[in-house]
C-alpha cells in the first residue's frame, strides 16, 4: 500500500455529510430536472438539489434573496469576446436586476435570478460558448491565467490554449462532475508578473527556466492562508503539463480525504504524506520521470492599473478600467463590449482584482475610448487605494459573510484618498468578509478579514488587519498586526500606516517594496501599536508621531522596541534624555524618573502614563510587550 493510500484509509473511517448527500443521486439526474423545476416553481426543488447538486452547474440558492438564485459564470482565463460580453450583459439586465459581481477567479456572478428564467439564461450563455458547469462545490473551478496572456510584453509562454486543454479533461464530462473530495483550484502563469494570484491555487503551473529552456514549475497545495509549495517538478512543454495535471487530479480523486471538510483540500493530503511522496506519485501515475524544478521567474510587480494601460506585443494597448469592489452592471458590460468593438480588437479580459481590460486599443484611439459612456462610469486610473482593491461579496449576498465588505472597502478607500492623497504609488488592499478568505486578504499588501467586534460593549462589525502579503517571487502570506478592530475605527489605523508610506516611499516604490525595505525591520506588535498610537495622537491633537526608519537595531525584539520608542517620545517632548546612560535598551544604572506630568502638567495624562511605563526605572514595572498598553489608547 502506498503512503497516499494509507493516509486515505486512515481518514476514511467516516464520511462527511456532503459525501452522504452526493450518494443520493448523480448530478446528471438533478441537471435533467432543471426544466421541470423552472415550470413547477421553487417549491418543487428538493432540498439536496438546492443545497448541493444545482451548485455543480453554477446555480446557487441564496437565503439573502429568498427564492432567487446566484449564477456563477465560468470565464476561462478571464477572456471574453464582445459577442459573449453583450449576451452576458443583456441576460443580467433582463433577468438579474442588471447586477453583476466580478470575482477573484476572473469570472462573473449573476444575482436575483428566478428559477423560471434559469434554463433560458443557461441556454443563451451556451449559444455563445459560455458555461456555468462545475463552478461550485466539489468540482474544478475556473482556471486562472494572466489577463494579458498572449499579448503582454512580459508574457513568455502564452498559456490560454494550454488552459483550454486542461479544462477539456473535466468540463461537461460527467465522469468528473462532483467526484472530487473538495473543490480544486488551478492557475497558470506564463508571465514574469504574477497577475493571477497563481500561488494561491491547489495546482499551479508557473513560468520557469531550466537549462536554457522555458517551461513551468509545478506548485501544489495553495489555499486560503497557505501559499502553494514547490513540488520540485519542471514541466518542459504543454504535453508534460497535461499529463502531470491528469495524474494530480486522479491522485486527489482517489486518495483525497472525505471525512472532515475543513481538512480535505489537496493541502491536507500533501501535509499527511509529504511533498516528496506526492511528486513521486505524480511521476509514477503519469509514467514520466519529470526533471527537478527550474528557476521560477515571477519576479515583476504588476504596475498596469497604476498607469491605466499597458503596451501589447502588437504595439497597441490593453486599457484598464477600475471596478471598485467588483460591483458591476450588465448594461455596463454591454457598453464595454461596444467600446471593445469600436476602439479595440473586440475582446475584454477580467483580472483577479475584479477589474477589466479592453485590449487592442491603438494610441490614436485612446482619447476617444476614454470619453465613451463606459469610461464615464469607471475610471481608467483611480487613486492607489482603488486601483488594486479586492472585496468579496459580504453579508448582502454571501451566507458566510460577517461584514458588508464591498461597501466597507469602498468607504475606506474613499476616506484614504481624501485623508492621505498619493500622487503615485501602489497599495493592494484586499478585503475578505470572513475567514474563508475569498477576497484574498492574506496576499494583500494590507489585508482585511471580517470578524465580530465590540464598541462600548455592544456587538459591531470588525476586521483583523494583516500586512506583508506578496504575489512576487514564490508568493507569501501576510501576517496579523491588529486583531478584532471595530470597522468604524479601522480606517484611522490604516491611515497611520499609509502616512508613513507617503512620507518614506521612494519614487515609484510600491507598498510591497516599502514593506520589505522598512516595515520588515519591526515586529508585528510594534507596527500594530504604532498604527493605534499615531491615530491617538491625531485624535487628541498631540503634535507627535511614531516614525518608522531604516537600519533599525532592535532586531524585532519587542522589549527593546518598547524601550526605544518610549525613550524617543520622551526626547521629543522634553528635548532631553530620560536617563544619563543606557545599556542594552535599559537605564545604565539606577536612576529616578520624574513622572512626566510633573515635568509638564499640560501633557496628555494617558500619553504621560504610557511613556512612563515604557521606560520605567524599575525593570519589573516596565512594560515589555505592547499589548500591555494598547487598551489605553484604542478608540
Amino acid at each position: 500500500m502506498s503512503d497516499l493510500e494509507a493516509a486515505c484509509e486512515t481518514r476514511s473511517t467516516k464520511v462527511n455529510k456532503i459525501e452522504t448527500t452526493k450518494a443520493l443521486k448523480t448530478p446528471k439526474e438533478a441537471w435533467e430536472k432543471l426544466e421541470s423545476y423552472a415550470q413547477n416553481g421553487y417549491s418543487s426543488i428538493p432540498k439536496e438539489d438546492l443545497s448541493y447538486f444545482l451548485k455543480c452547474f453554477g446555480v446557487f440558492d441564496r437565503p439573502a434573496t429568498p427564492k432567487q438564485f446566484m449564477i456563477r459564470v465560468r470565464i476561462p482565463g478571464g477572456q471574453l469576446n464582445a459577442e459573449q460580453a453583450e449576451v452576458i450583459g443583456r441576460l443580467s439586465r433582463d433577468f438579474g436586476n442588471d447586477y453583476i459581481d466580478i470575482t477573484t477567479r476572473m469570472q462573473l456572478e449573476y444575482r436575483f435570478m428566478k428559477i423560471a428564467d434559469i434554463p433560458t439564461v443557461l441556454k443563451e450563455l451556451q449559444s455563445v460558448g459560455i458555461s456555468t458547469y462545475q463552478t461550485g462545490v466539489d468540482n474544478f473551478r475556473n482556471i486562472l491565467n494572466d489577463p494579458l496572456d498572449g499579448i503582454g510584453m512580459d508574457n513568455i509562454l502564452p498559456s490560454q490554449d494550454l488552459l483550454l486543454r486542461l479544462q477539456s479533461k473535466f468540463l461537461h464530462n460527467w465522469e468528473w462532475i462532483s467526484v472530487l473530495p473538495r473543490k480544486f483550484n488551478t492557475g497558470i502563469s506564463g508571465s514574469m508578473s504574477n497577475r493571477s494570484n497563481v500561488f494561491g491555487q491547489d495546482c499551479c503551473f508557473v513560468l520557469a527556466q531550466k537549462d536554457g529552456h522555458y517551461g513551468y514549475n509545478l506548485y501544489l497545495g495553495g489555499k486560503v492562508g497557505r501559499i502553494a509549495k514547490n513540488a520540485n517538478i519542471f514541466l518542459k512543454n504543454e504535453d508534460e503539463v497535461s499529463k502531470a495535471f491528469a495524474a494530480i487530479i486522479e491522485l486527489f480523486r482517489d486518495n483525497g480525504f472525505r471525512d472532515n471538510r475543513n481538512k480535505n483540500r489537496l493541502f491536507f493530503l500533501i501535509e499527511a504524506v509529504g511533498m516528496q511522496n506526492i511528486s513521486e506519485a505524480i511521476r509514477e501515475k503519469s509514467g514520466i520521470d519529470f526533471t527537478s524544478a527550474g528557476d521560477t521567474l515571477t519576479i515583476m510587480e504588476n504596475f498596469d492599473p497604476k498607469h491605466g494601460k499597458v503596451e501589447m506585443r502588437s504595439g497597441a494597448y490593453a486599457v484598464h478600467a477600475v471596478v471598485p469592489s467588483g460591483i458591476f452592471k450588465g448594461s455596463d458590460l454591454i457598453l464595454a463590449a461596444q467600446s471593445a468593438r469600436r476602439f479595440g480588437d473586440g475582446n475584454i479580459r477580467f483580472d483577479v482584482e475584479q477589474s477589466l481590460y479592453i485590449t487592442g486599443v491603438k494610441e490614436q484611439d485612446m482619447s476617444a475610448l476614454l470619453h465613451t459612456p463606459f469610461f464615464q462610469n469607471y475610471k481608467n486610473v483611480d487613486t492607489p487605494y482603488f486601483n488594486n482593491m479586492i472585496a468579496c461579496a459580504g453579508t448582502e449576498h454571501c451566507p458566510f459573510g460577517v461584514i458588508p465588505n464591498k461597501p466597507d472597502a469602498i468607504e475606506m478607500s474613499e476616506y484614504l484618498s481624501e485623508a492621505v492623497p498619493l500622487d503615485e504609488g501602489m497599495i493592494r488592499m484586499y478585503w475578505s468578509a470572513c475567514v474563508k478568505g475569498c477576497g484574498l486578504h492574506g496576499v494583500g499588501d494590507i489585508g482585511f478579514e471580517g470578524c465580530k467586534a465590540k464598541v462600548d460593549g455592544k456587538p459591531a462589525y470588525g476586521v483583523h488587519i494583516t500586512l506583508g502579503g506578496k504575489l512576487t517571487g514564490e508568493g507569501e502570506e501576510g501576517y496579523s498586526v491588529l486583531k478584532t478592530i471595530p470597522l468604524i475605527y479601522a480606517k484611522f489605523y490604516v491611515e497611520s500606516l499609509v502616512l508613513e508610506y507617503k512620507r518614506m516611499k521612494n519614487p515609484g516604490e510600491s507598498f510591497e517594496r516599502f514593506h520589505d525595505r522598512v516595515l520588515s525591520q519591526y515586529s508585528r506588535a510594534f507596527i500594530g501599536f504604532s498604527m493605534i498610537l499615531n491615530a491617538y495622537f491625531r485624535r487628541m491633537n498631540i503634535n507627535l508621531n511614531v516614525h518608522f526608519g531604516e537600519g533599525v537595531a532592535t532586531g524585532k525584539h519587542e522589549e527593546f522596541e518598547m524601550f526605544e520608542l518610549g525613550r524617543t517620545l520622551y526626547h521629543k517632548l522634553f528635548e532631553e534624555e530620560a536617563y544619563s546612560e543606557y545599556v542594552a535598551y535599559a537605564p545604565g544604572h539606577k536612576e529616578k524618573l520624574v513622572k512626566l506630568q510633573k515635568k509638564d502638567p499640560s501633557l496628555d495624562e494617558t500619553l504621560a502614563e504610557l511613556i512612563y511605563k515604557m521606560i520605567h526605572p524599575d525593570k519589573d514595572e516596565r512594560a515589555v510587550v505592547f499589548s500591555e498598553l494598547t487598551d489605553a489608547i484604542k478608540y
